[in-house]
């Protein structure tokens, strides 16, 4: 019985064939098979990279490609016709390693970066001997083209397809040091876009066919979207982070003399999750700072547009980033702190007010603008269990003991209130939410009406009505907020849950 044959993924750089490895000549050279992609009505260009290194006579599998643009007659759509597509070379390749052929499959750049050559792998390495061979990317020589230092030190360096949408693109691009920008062609007028809202396109060089006798380089400013091909990317140097247009958070501060007046900070709720949920008042704040402090998912939910710096941290800083901002006003500076939901529901307004205490921020006036709460967007998925009176608790023991939450839960359950649950559960507290469910079994009938939410107003919502003794504490996680009725909490025949505002004398 013949062996199968091993199959190899090699990179043969991004054009000039004397980028390509010594190692990669090699198996190029000495390979049964040489396989490669080619595009709709154009010749392989890591076929033609390679060329000089293919012997005479050897077998060739041309693997070309059925469509390269999201428009076809295919019945799954474009990634339907692509799966297809992907499944069958498989196929032709796995009948060569069976009849005990090595395979080199040539890949343009690196075999993992942006390329076929993961799908073949995806499919054959499970089965065959597999070597994957790395070459040098397209963005490597793109920044040698242009000499352009692409990050120091700590500086982060993101790399980024052109073909994302262009409001997140932007936000990406603000929020790296340095950039480089794939996938071009027909893209590049909304690249050239956020660039703009980013504030960096002033600094981004555009570089076309790196490293081939028909290379060129101009700043993308300077480009004429049509004339834009597919091998083409975009160079954002990470030094440009630190110049003109991108002051860091310290240089932002000190730029202006001590005589300046404090600017007023504002305090922003953005509500829980969809944009529609964004009061009218806090977008048009937010379109007017110029810098935003906030929790790293809550920045990114800010449109990016030019002039505005971001800056985003953990969620452990409360006080850290509070006093950023505070910082940054006193300087003069236009500045909002975002939370989501409403920021005076365990959110960044409270620590704001704790850090504006020091007196040296005595003249920074501070305003809260609200937005919509998660809980207020729960109960209203669910009907109206919030309909009387009710509490509002966070169960994180973060910032205050345990035996304080198991106190004030035996005090709601006793005084027959709702309760509405934040932070119930995260990777590190696993146990609070049981905890807290015997604590109120120990008050409340098994019966009580407990609603789960969960990503309420995303794609990924949920909603779940249960009741105590049914609530399963292993289903709730940080991305859950829980409301527990009282005895005043129905479930209508339609699903709906109420909570009934009259009170009975007791």
């Amino acid at each position: 019985m013949t062996a199968p044959g091993r199959f190899r993924g090699v990179g043969v750089g991004p054009g000039d064939p004397e980028l390509i490895t010594l190692k990669a000549a090699r198996l190029i050279g000495s390979a049964d098979v040489v396989a490669f992609h080619a595009g709709v009505g154009r010749q392989s260009n890591a076929r033609r990279i390679a060329d000089p290194l293919i012997r005479a006579g050897v077998v060739e599998e041309e693997l070309r490609y059925p469509v390269t643009t999201g428009s076809t007659s295919h019945p799954g759509g474009y990634a339907g016709a692509m799966a297809k597509f992907y499944e069958s070379a498989a196929s032709r390749l796995a009948a060569h390693l069976d009849a005990g052929r090595d395979v080199v499959l040539l890949a343009e750049g690196d075999p993992l970066f942006y390329g076929s050559f993961m799908y073949m792998h995806d499919r054959l390495a499970a089965t065959y001997e597999t070597e994957i061979v790395p070459g040098v990317p397209a963005f490597a020589a793109a920044a040698a083209a242009v000499s352009s230092p692409l990050v120091r030190q700590t500086d982060v360096l993101t790399v980024l397809p052109g073909t994302l949408p262009e409001a997140e693109l932007a936000r990406r691009l603000a929020d790296t040091d340095g950039a480089i920008i794939m996938k071009l062609g027909r893209t590049f007028p909304a690249v050239r876009r956020a660039l703009a809202a980013a504030g960096r396109l002033d600094d981004a060089l555009y570089v076309e066919r790196a490293s081939t006798p028909s290379e060129r380089w101009l700043p993308a400013a300077d480009v004429a979207p049509g004339s834009v091909p597919y091998f083409s990317l975009i160079v954002v140097a990470g030094d440009s982070r630190h110049g003109v247009g991108r002051r860091s958070a310290s240089a932002a501060v000190g730029h202006r003399t001590t005589t300046d007046r404090a600017a007023e900070l504002l305090v922003v709720g953005l509500g829980p999750g969809p944009d529609r949920w964004t009061t009218p008042e806090a977008a048009a704040a937010l379109a007017g700072v110029d810098h935003v402090v906030g929790y790293a998912p809550y920045v990114a939910r800010v449109p990016q547009r030019p002039g505005l710096t971001r800056h985003a941290s953990g969620n452990t800083v409360e006080l850290e980033r509070a006093r950023l901002a505070l910082d940054l006003a006193r300087a003069g500076e236009r500045v909002a702190v975002v939370s989501g939901g409403d920021a005076g529901v365990f959110g960044m307004a409270a620590a704001v007010f704790e850090a504006a205490e020091d007196p040296a921020y005595a003249e920074v006036p501070v305003r809260v603008l609200p937005g919509v709460s998660a809980v207020q967007a729960v109960a209203a998925r669910a009907g109206a269990p919030i309909g009387g009176d009710f509490a509002v608790m966070s169960l994180s023991d973060r910032l205050k003991p345990w035996a304080v939450i198991e106190q004030r839960l035996e005090a709601i359950a006793r005084a027959d209130l709702v309760l509405a649950v934040y932070n119930p559960a995260s990777r590190s507290r696993t146990h609070q939410v049981a905890q807290m469910r015997k604590v109120l079994l120990s008050h409340r009938p098994d019966d009580t009406v407990v609603v789960v939410g969960r990503d309420v107003g995303r794609a990924e919502e949920s909603l779940t009505v249960t009741t105590l003794a049914g609530l399963d504490p292993g289903s709730v996680d940080m991305k859950c907020l829980l409301v527990v009725g009282c005895s005043r909490t129905r479930v209508s025949p339609n699903g709906a849950v109420w909570t009934s505002r009259s009170v009975a004398d007791s």
